[in-house]
């Protein structure tokens, strides 16, 4: 099946940046209303969690969509364009990611060229997880 209506660069970016920008801000909330500390391992490890989960199961639960990917109506499909399940989110993200930590960003930055200039827009973590991010909304929305 051939992909279609795929994101670009620019317009996921954005979408990662709105989201960590709603993570960080119900964070930096609960760490303010329960007077925390914010250099604590425990906080900085809270975050990372809720961070993650926030990423594996918003898209599973909501066709695809996060927070900010709905509001730049994008999301994210498997490349047969069904729906992403946990499995598929859980090697996007965490394996994705865990791939990124190990090569100090490299790996990230060639993923971000591989969106900017490749014709199907995936990245590393696209191609892991058999993914891609489309503009095309979910079948039952229409």
């Amino acid at each position: 099946m051939k992909m279609s209506n795929v994101a670009g660069f620019w317009v996921r970016l954005g979408a990662r940046l709105l989201d960590g920008l709603l993570i960080g801000m119900v964070v930096g909330t609960l760490v303010f209303l329960f007077q925390l500390d914010t250099s604590s391992q425990a906080v900085q490890t809270g975050e990372s969690v809720v961070a993650a989960l926030y990423f594996v199961l918003m898209p599973v639960f909501l066709y695809g969509y996060t927070v900010a990917k709905r509001v730049l109506n994008i999301r994210v499909v498997r490349k047969d364009g069904t729906n992403v399940g946990f499995g598929t989110m859980v090697v996007r993200e965490v394996i994705g990611g865990f791939i990124y930590g190990i090569t100090f960003g490299i790996a990230l930055i060639v993923s971000a060229f591989m969106v900017g200039l490749r014709e199907d827009k995936r990245s590393i973590h696209d191609l892991l997880a058999g993914t891609y991010v489309t503009y095309d909304r979910p079948e039952h929305w229409e």
